[in-house]
């Protein structure tokens, strides 16, 4: 008896950072930084801000942004901190040789 062939299932993620997002807000919950309700009301208001995509293509970037959110209001770190490290892997990547490995240690702007 030949069984038929299951499709696969379509990918959650698009990219390995959405899964490092969705592993870190699990992570994060699980060790008690916060509650599911309040992960959850967090990201309830990215998805209705007036200028998230009708489309849901910016859910995982709101994810991100809900997770920052959470961690400022929770005091383990403040927006402008979050600024200034996005900043700096930003310089980092375009310093990075094509096929090398982005390393913050690569930012041109770190002393």
């Amino acid at each position: 008896m030949t069984l038929p062939e299951t499709p696969a299932p379509e990918a959650s993620f698009e990219a390995p950072w959405q899964a490092q997002a969705f592993a870190i807000v699990i992570a994060l919950h699980r060790r008690g930084l916060f509650t599911w309700a309040e992960w959850t009301e967090a990201l309830g208001a990215e998805l209705a801000a007036a200028d998230a995509r009708a489309d849901g293509a910016d859910y995982h970037v709101r994810w991100v942004t809900a997770l920052e959110r959470v961690l400022a209001a929770r005091g383990v770190t403040a927006p402008d901190e979050i600024t200034e490290l996005a900043e700096a892997w930003a310089r980092a990547a375009r310093a990075t040789p094509h096929g090398m490995p982005i390393a913050l240690a690569n930012d041109p702007g770190t002393p």
